[in-house]
């Protein structure tokens, strides 16, 4: 157990809202005359989006490239809003994250490209007024999780030490990334237990 948390660095998808990317999916194959089927394969199961995530492609190449998959000259507001569809803020996580920040910093690193942190007002209103500047994407550090640099790179830039930091993600592997890189880390499947772990941090009481 750490002497003292300062920081809780949350994921976003899943974590703070709902994401449901088959709603993304429907919203682009509309667009673009085509399948589900078509637009997840072509983006997902190609390894596409993670040239996204991983910084390998800037927003600009990412959208055209993106358009050129699918088939259609999709274009920012069109991406923008397939994504805002397929994300619904998590009422009760937010207000715990309203509760931590009167005592710790928060902020977000989320597996995604740079487009995401840059239109955040209008994909989840609910956020900027809570995490201000710090929304970082892993496109920014050219690194996704679970690359120990990922972490180690947004730790830098909110000038923070792991040891400091508790980190919280619904998928494991991204846990065990955040672990590797010296973080302590917290696998979130429900509220009931994120509350138990964050009392057990000495970060929630009551």
């Amino acid at each position: 157990m750490p002497d003292e948390i300062k920081l809780v660095l949350f994921d976003l998808d899943n974590v703070l809202c709902e994401y449901d990317r088959g709603r993304r999916v429907a919203f682009l194959a509309e667009l673009a005359g085509t399948t589900n089927e078509f637009v997840y394969k072509a983006i997902w199961e190609t390894g596409f989006e993670l040239l996204g995530d991983s910084g390998a492609l800037d927003a600009a190449d990412y959208l055209r490239g993106f358009g050129e998959r699918i088939g259609y000259p999709l274009s920012l507001d069109e991406w923008v809003e397939a994504r805002r569809r397929s994300m619904q803020a998590d009422r009760a996580m937010l207000e715990i994250v309203r509760r931590l920040r009167e005592t710790v910093d928060i902020a977000i690193l989320t597996n995604n490209t740079t487009l995401v942190s840059d239109h955040i007002e209008k994909l989840l209103p609910e956020l900027r007024p809570l995490f201000g500047s710090g929304i970082y994407t892993s496109a920014q550090f050219k690194a996704a999780k679970p690359d120990p640099r990922c972490y180690r790179l947004c730790l830098s830039e909110l000038q923070a030490t792991p040891e400091t930091v508790l980190f919280v993600d619904d998928l494991m592997a991204n846990v065990a990334g955040a672990r590797e890189a010296g973080l302590f880390a917290h696998r979130h499947t429900s509220m009931e237990a994120f509350r138990q772990a964050l009392s057990e941090y000495g970060l929630l009481h009551g």
